[in-house]
């Protein structure tokens, strides 16, 4: 089974010296790979558009057109090949800007033909890994689906676990966390799971209310109770009666509807302003906020009776950042959503850009990444969105400047190999300064980058 399916990973391999074509053909011959080659690199996107070669080992020093350059243009052509770059002519430069480019790795000549193969090799357990992990992920999308909300981390499914248990018997519940984080999504979840799913859902954002009309927005009022008020206009509450209201953004409430908020949950009734008469109600409260309701209760701009009143149920959300390994599922649920949305054929994101937005920090939460998705599929030309229709923020962060590869396949002598090449491009190869930052004296960091090329020779007909 694993030969058949190794069968299905093809390689090209681009030289423009027809003797080092035939070594690296000869070299691959036994890793079941479909393999073409290519002398002219003028000639390789046409080989590689018509072939879709998963693999291309490309020479950096050709005529016409150079490595890093083909490079950037197969990508350009199908950004979810892996392309391996070979030299005769190694610096640490080079090497690290191969890597920020999108090499898959960079090898120096002359090189063993193990090492070939080992890398071979691993690229093909890597692709072959990817896409069980693909099959992998359309399953857990619905298995990890808690009514629109995506998560498979312990602190999500811990969430979706108290929102099953609190839902048939809350009256009140308070949910906070960062904005962007799904604080509706909840309260629709708490409602949708209620014994009134079939009543009203009726959303108030407290940050967007006019404090003037604070009252007659959330209790309604009778014609003539202020100027304007031509007709009797039923307020939020009323319009929830027998479901459930969503109070958002709670903390911006101001402190004087406060504590006609609190005698409403207290007694279930709310008067109309204007209006001498009380009005009994059925309705489910869920608040939730950004901010510390305790801080604010400190600095006496929210009232204490009122928040234990609200927080007697607490549902406190992750932000993504503590959630990450959530994240391939919420790219993949995304990239479904808005590919329909917009009826594109994108099939997903490449290593590249998940290995990019793996590393950024996401203070906007769930929310910013649906938003990056969604620009993302919209101006992709790709079936695969890269790097490059990602946000120029998220691309020029810092944490990637150097975008690692396959982390949970390389030996540690790589780790440790690829650490160092990044401390150099820290330092603009400052090697003194390196071998400060890394601990380790200026001999031994030159011994150790000398190690990095190979000092056997495989073949001599694989040097430029």
């Amino acid at each position: 089974m694993e030969s058949e399916q190794r069968k299905l990973v093809s390689a090209v391999i681009i030289d423009d010296d027809p003797g080092i074509l035939s070594v690296i053909e000869d070299a691959l011959s036994e890793e079941s790979l479909l393999i073409s080659t290519v002398a002219d690199p003028s000639k390789a996107l046409e080989v590689i558009a018509n072939k879709r070669p998963q693999i291309a080992i490309v020479d950096v020093k050709m005529p016409g057109m150079d490595g890093m350059e083909l490079m950037t243009r197969i990508h350009e052509l199908d950004p979810i090949i892996d392309v391996i770059l070979i030299t005769g002519y190694y610096s640490t430069e080079s090497a690290v800007e191969a890597i920020k480019r999108g090499a898959t790795d960079y090898l120096t000549k002359p090189i063993s033909v193990e090492r070939l193969r080992e890398v071979i090799r691993k690229q093909v357990q890597i692709r072959d890994l990817r896409r069980q992990t693909m099959q992998l992920q359309s399953e857990l999308l619905d298995a990890f689906n808690f009514e629109g909300m995506i998560g498979q981390s312990p602190s999500m499914l811990d969430v979706f676990s108290r929102v099953r248990r609190i839902a048939p018997h809350y009256r009140t519940v308070l949910v906070t966390g960062q904005t962007g984080t799904g604080k509706e999504l909840i309260a629709r979840a708490l409602h949708k799971l209620s014994p009134v799913a079939a009543g009203p859902f009726v959303v108030s954002n407290c940050a967007a209310i006019v404090e003037t009309l604070f009252e007659s927005e959330l209790f309604g009022h009778v014609r003539g109770a202020f100027t304007g008020a031509t007709q009797d206009k039923m307020g939020h509450f009323e319009y929830a009666n027998g479901g459930t209201i969503f109070l958002d953004e709670i903390g911006e409430m101001p402190l004087a509807m406060q504590s006609k908020l609190l005698r409403v949950l207290q007694n279930h009734q709310i008067q109309r302003v204007g209006s001498p008469l009380t009005r009994q109600i059925d309705v489910r409260v869920v608040a939730a906020t950004n901010r510390d309701l305790r801080a604010l209760v400190a600095d006496r701009v929210f009232r204490e009776d009122l928040y234990y009143r609200l927080s007697m149920v607490e549902i406190e959300l992750p932000r993504l950042l503590d959630r990450k390994e959530d994240l391939p599922l919420l790219q993949r649920f995304f990239v479904a959503k808005f590919a329909k949305q917009y009826n594109r054929q994108i099939k997903g994101i490449t290593r590249r850009a998940q290995d990019l937005m793996a590393s950024y920090h996401w203070p906007g939460n769930v929310r910013e990444l649906e938003n990056v998705i969604g620009n993302a599929c919209m101006m992709t030309q790709a079936t695969f969105i890269d790097v490059h229709d990602l946000p120029s923020y998220l691309r020029s962060s810092r944490q990637s400047e150097l975008v690692r590869s396959h982390e949970d396949m390389i030996s540690l002598e790589e780790v440790k190999r690829r650490h160092i090449l990044s401390i150099l491009q820290q330092v603009n190869g400052d090697k003194a300064r390196a071998a400060e930052i890394l601990g380790m004296g200026r001999a031994t960091l030159y011994n150790f980058l000398s190690t990095m090329k190979p000092e056997s020779l495989a073949d001599r007909k694989m040097r430029n």
